[in-house]
């Protein structure tokens, strides 16, 4: 995406963060589109968002896809990766080659495991609310090479806009109340978790498949995605009334 269309493409999406901070909104949604604008709009294949729980300990919250998401899973099982690095540290952590033993020392089980998934370079930057950091974005390139100041600077603001929108009441100034705010984040994506795991078994999809087909069906009937996998874990909707999506894995055929 270059030139113009970059640039209306950009205004666009901050328009989009922007609208968070007036109305009511889906923080897990909004998440989940951040990662996706990531990928959208900076020159990476991957994103994956973590939060801090009341632990401090970093949780998955979004990811442009299930491969990062689980790859963002084997780095808080080993307490290690980039994300981790950069919360703890306060700082960004970027052009991390993945393939140099040096610049991974700290971490190798991770370098090795993203490797594994495609990646051979890596990024996190801070999600940060005044002094605190409440979390990191972490973006993943299949290709060699250096991400452009220009995208790092552009990433870093996407970060802080969904932050400041994840926070937007006055109220949530407050320690307590934005670790419960974040604790009530990480516990609605557990439930989405369990929702979408359970549509991806019953129609033979992927997950991410899965998760496209609840989001829609949440939109359309004007439900939170927290709200929907509830409603669904309790027994109150029934499952079977989220279309499926028109692909399945059976319908793929043989991989090529």
């Amino acid at each position: 995406m270059i030139g113009m269309a970059r640039e209306q493409r950009l205004a666009e999406i901050f328009v989009e963060l922007a609208d968070s901070l007036i109305d009511d909104f889906d923080v897990i949604d909004l998440l989940q589109r951040l990662s996706a604008r990531c990928v959208e709009l900076l020159d990476v294949q991957a994103a994956g968002i973590m939060l801090s729980d009341g632990r401090g300990e970093l949780q998955v919250v979004a990811a442009s896809d299930e491969r990062t998401h689980l790859l963002e899973l084997f780095a808080l099982q080993h307490r290690q990766g980039p994300c981790v690095e950069c919360f703890r540290t306060r700082e960004p952590k970027t052009n991390i080659d993945l393939t140099d033993a040096a610049a991974t020392a700290g971490w190798p089980g991770f370098a090795a495991r993203a490797q594994e998934t495609g990646y051979v370079v890596t990024h996190a930057l801070p999600l940060r609310l005044r002094q605190r950091i409440v979390g990191a974005l972490n973006l993943f390139q299949s290709r060699p090479g250096t991400l452009a100041v220009a995208d790092i600077t552009l990433g870093q603001a996407l970060a802080d806009v969904a932050t400041v929108a994840m926070f937007q009441q006055r109220t949530l100034e407050q320690a307590h109340v934005e670790n419960s705010q974040l604790q009530s984040v990480l516990t609605s994506r557990i439930l989405i978790e369990q929702v979408k795991g359970v549509l991806a078994e019953r129609w033979g999809t992927t997950v991410d498949q899965a998760f496209t087909a609840f989001r829609a069906y949440a939109r359309e009937h004007r439900l939170g995605l927290a709200e929907l996998a509830q409603e669904i874990v309790d027994g109150r909707r029934h499952s079977a009334a989220i279309p499926p999506p028109e692909t399945s894995i059976q319908d793929m055929g043989p991989s090529r």
